[in-house]
């Protein structure tokens, strides 16, 4: 398994992880599963807003010209 194989099963496992307490500080978790669901939520929201295209932007078509 190479480097770049580690990392993605770090990442998956730190994803999973929050999720986790996520559920969990949503059920009434400790105060350290909630810090923990908080920073998931915030890292979620903030990729989740760079993916959206820009109010006024003129992308996200497949390249046809044709109207």
């Amino acid at each position: 398994m190479g480097v770049g194989g580690l990392v993605l099963i770090v990442l998956l496992v730190l994803v999973v992880g929050g999720c986790a307490c996520a559920v969990w500080a949503a059920r009434g978790g400790p105060r350290w599963a909630r810090g923990v669901a908080a920073v998931t939520l915030t890292a979620g929201e903030l990729l989740r807003s760079a993916r959206r295209p820009r109010p006024g932007s003129r992308g996200g078509g497949d390249g046809d010209a044709s109207d």
